[in-house]
């Protein structure tokens, strides 16, 4: 214990001073010079902003920049974290109308560049660096037109800037989404200045190596993160338009991606235009996507049952989903949930059964809790969840294997059997479960096998039925029964022979917020055999 603690204290001691190191190599006289472009050029392909329409959330109602006080702007040191990033970010230049005057607007941008022409690592981040060089170029109409013989040169010597800093700092973040994020903004670069300097091949082959990284066989994000998913097709849909619009080839692997990512899109939320709350997920309302890619014709379709370790059943009134994936490596497991076997029930639009989402907020204690399996509509084994995880990495510590899989969907019946052994190191137990369903007396039926493989403990086991915050339910006199009541429709949970209870919980389907939420409970304790927990849900 001892000598790991010394361990520990060694290599995060190393760990520290390496990055003190790097800082001050970033901020020396050095680096300035390396990063400074040796010749400037002209803007030459002018992006249109309404490509980014997938990406920005602004208000619809336009500003006037001539309404704000521009000499300020810069000098506020109280900003929040969040409000920093967005300042600096330049994000909000797409809400601005294109009425309002681009000498206020190109002011305003000459006011950061003396304050931050150098690195400082506040405004450098990667990906506020990224988000400002995209900003900058798609807003040229405010940003760049009509501007003086001076503001222009060092407009486009700090745009180069930017990038020089990205290619040699980008291989080194730890974050994918900063990553896709950092090749956009050095492949665009590449095209607006028509690529004097390789950027456009820099920024390709970045983003070649970031697809082989993250990204698995069948071209799902390897965190297994559908939010993820959404946002990496977005930025390749966008990548691909700046090509389509500036008349250059569109790189074969850009279309190879969009459309795997694209199948991927539809198998977990076009298919039935609902969000499903796993591995990091929470409500998302895509229709402003949706409406995004038929405006560019983009047309996605999907019937596979499995993809990404998610399993997708459907008829024109039920779906069923369920988690059946091994847990993602470590490296890629920042968003990921303990929830392996959960599931969610969907009849006719509506969640019947639910897992609660995730808040996203790292650091905060309800991250660590929404990452728990007693979260999701699965077993958890003495109060413990089925992945343990490193809160100070923020990543997984010790994973899980799915060890058994079997999908069957026939027009009057479906079946979804698997097992994986989260529990197998610590307890000896397998965690088996298998649901069917009958369309024809739409009728769920589930199993959840407790499995030794070792010697008997007794253990204290629960199975927790998440519902969403509004779903009414009442326990019926007998206690054997829960009458669910999803927007009209009725249903029954029952299982029999076990303890069912009604506990309160917490919903975390929308971002970074929380809603109390019931769940149903089948609770017990292991005995001297292997068990096997019996539950229905029959519609009324």
């Amino acid at each position: 214990m001892i000598f790991n603690n010394l361990l520990n204290f060694i290599n995060n001691s190393y760990i520290f001073l390496k990055k003190k190191i790097r800082h001050l190599y970033l901020s020396s006289n050095i680096y300035n010079k390396k990063i400074t472009p040796s010749f400037i050029s002209s803007l030459e392909y002018y992006p249109s902003s309404n490509l980014l329409d997938a990406l920005i959330k602004y208000n619809k109602k336009k500003i006037n920049i001539e309404n704000y006080s521009l000499n300020e702007v810069w000098d506020n040191k109280d900003l929040k974290e969040k409000d920093y990033k967005n300042l600096n970010s330049f994000f909000w230049l797409f809400s601005l109308d294109l009425k309002s005057s681009k000498k206020d607007t190109q002011n305003i941008i000459k006011q950061w560049i003396d304050k931050n022409y150098r690195y400082n690592f506040k405004s450098w981040e990667i990906d506020i660096v990224a988000k400002r060089v995209i900003a900058w170029i798609s807003s040229s109409r405010l940003s760049y037109e009509d501007c003086s013989t001076d503001y222009r040169d060092r407009f486009n010597n700090v745009i180069k800037k930017q990038i020089n800093h990205l290619i040699n700092e980008i291989e080194g973040s730890e974050w994918g989404d900063d990553k896709i994020i950092g090749c956009a903004a050095i492949i665009l670069t590449g095209l607006t200045y028509h690529d004097r300097n390789n950027y456009l091949d820099t920024g390709l082959n970045l983003l070649k190596k970031f697809v082989k990284f993250s990204f698995n066989n069948d071209g799902f994000p390897k965190s297994r993160n559908i939010r993820q998913l959404c946002f990496y097709l977005k930025y390749f849909i966008l990548i691909r338009e700046w090509f389509k619009e500036s008349q250059n080839d569109i790189p074969d692997f850009i279309n190879e991606n969009i459309y795997y990512l694209g199948q991927a899109y539809a198998f977990s939320w076009q298919n039935n235009k609902v969000d499903i709350l796993f591995n990091g997920n929470h409500e998302t309302n895509n229709m402003d996507f949706d409406y995004y890619l038929k405006k560019l014709g983009y047309n996605f379709k999907n019937q596979s049952k499995e993809l990404g370790g998610y399993v997708a059943l459907n008829n024109k009134k039920i779906s069923l989903f369920m988690d059946v994936g091994s847990s993602p490596d470590k490296k890629f497991s920042s968003n990921y949930q303990a929830g392996a076997l959960s599931f969610e029930i969907i009849s006719n639009g509506k969640k019947l059964i639910c897992n609660s989402g995730y808040f996203q907020k790292h650091g905060h204690q309800l991250n660590k809790l929404s990452k728990s399996s007693a979260i999701h509509s699965t077993l958890i084994l003495d109060d413990r969840s089925s992945c343990k995880f490193n809160m100070t990495k923020n990543e997984i510590s010790h994973g899980l294997k799915i060890l058994k899989k079997n999908i069957v969907c026939e027009k009057n019946y479906w079946k979804i059997n698997s097992s994986h052994d989260g529990y197998l190191k610590q307890y000896g137990i397998i965690h088996e479960r298998e649901i069917e369903f009958y369309p024809e007396q739409i009728k769920f039926i589930g199993n959840d096998k407790i499995i030794f493989k070792n010697s008997i403990k007794n253990l204290k086991y629960e199975v927790r039925f998440h519902l969403e915050p509004n779903i009414k339910i009442m326990k019926t006199q007998d206690n054997k029964s829960i009458l669910i009541d999803l927007d009209g429709e009725g249903w029954k949970f029952n299982s029999d022979n076990n303890i069912i209870n009604v506990d309160n919980g917490l919903y975390f389907g929308k971002k970074n917020l929380f809603i109390d939420n019931r769940n149903i409970v089948i609770s017990g304790m292991t005995n001297s055999e292997n068990q096997t927990i019996k539950w229905q849900i029959t519609k009324l």
